[in-house]
């Protein structure tokens, strides 16, 4: 190779390593891309992982899909700011249950391309009242083209995980019949085609603590408290002078609901991700959970300092 020509190659590989290095990142790198489906009951459930999904998409290469449960026409009570954005009188229920089921893909949508979500399943449930009671739901919703659908969407995506809301007692029932939903789907596929399914929830502090072991009457949402939780940190720390942090990101999401005035009320208010190993779960299962979670957490971005 002549000098000229070695200096132009050299040169070239210089540009694509200044034009990539603000990308980059020192991390616990794992052997394979991982690839997660979230699943959520609302349209705005969806800031609970924000973290751990930027940091999947982002800094460790994977693959992150999101399933939403509901419509989300029932969140029309808290739209009155959203009246003046979108020039609807969406907290009339007539309105809102006619327009908030498009404004809200959209603005998953939009949170989703911030943290890089890939696909989009609407399963379209009716999204009518609030209660705790998850016989609700179970009755109103097409249950068996819920569970088919996403099936059908596992065994053609082949995920490494699937992330549901902790199904806890107080929690909404809309919450609660998407995991257990998503329960159902996993437990009857073939074991070899079975995601591994962790139950998430969000937490102010370290010093907090989730006491939930199952739902009452539904053995299938169980945990596996013997394995422990897996948890990321959002205030874990980086950029300039370590002034930066991964509210920052969860913010950003939560920002882009702008039809939901309560949820805007959430900025900063969870701080841990804790991610819960359902008993349905291979024993052999917990490694693979435990070293992505321990890749999440090393992965740094690039630090211009």
């Amino acid at each position: 190779m002549s000098i000229k020509r070695l200096y132009i190659t050299s040169m070239a590989a210089m540009l694509i390593w200044l034009a990539v290095a603000p990308f980059s990142v020192n991390s616990q790198q794992l052997d394979y891309r991982p690839k997660i489906l979230l699943v959520t009951a609302h349209p705005d459930d969806d800031a609970l992982y924000s973290a751990t999904v930027f940091k999947t998409t982002y800094l460790l290469d994977g693959v992150v899909d999101l399933a939403v449960m509901t419509n989300g026409e029932g969140g029309y009570r808290y739209s009155t700011l959203g009246n003046y954005l979108y020039g609807k009188n969406l907290d009339k229920e007539e309105v809102g249950r006619a327009w908030l089921p498009g404004i809200r893909k959209k603005e998953v949508m939009a949170g989703g391309e911030i943290v890089g979500i890939r696909n989009y399943y609407f399963l379209d449930q009716v999204d009518d009242q609030y209660s705790e009671d998850i016989a609700i739901p179970l009755k109103k919703w097409n249950t068996d083209y819920v569970t088919a659908r996403l099936q059908k969407v596992i065994r053609e995506e082949e995920y490494d995980f699937i992330f549901t809301m902790l199904p806890h007692a107080g929690t909404h029932a809309h919450h609660k019949a998407s995991a257990l939903l998503t329960l159902r789907a996993v437990i009857n596929l073939p074991r070899n085609l079975r995601p591994l399914v962790l139950g998430t929830t969000i937490l102010r502090s370290e010093e907090d603590s989730t006491e939930f072991r199952q739902l009452k009457g539904y053995p299938l949402t169980e945990i596996d408290r013997s394995v422990g939780h897996f948890t990321f940190n959002r205030n874990q720390q980086f950029g300039h002078e370590k002034r930066l942090n991964y509210n920052i990101i969860s913010n950003w999401v939560i920002a882009e609901h702008k039809s939901q005035g309560t949820m805007q009320l959430f900025m900063g208010a969870g701080v841990i991700e804790e991610y819960w190993y359902y008993r349905i779960n291979p024993d052999d299962g917990v490694t693979k959970v435990r070293e992505f979670f321990k890749a999440v957490n090393a992965a740094e971005i690039y630090d211009p300092d």
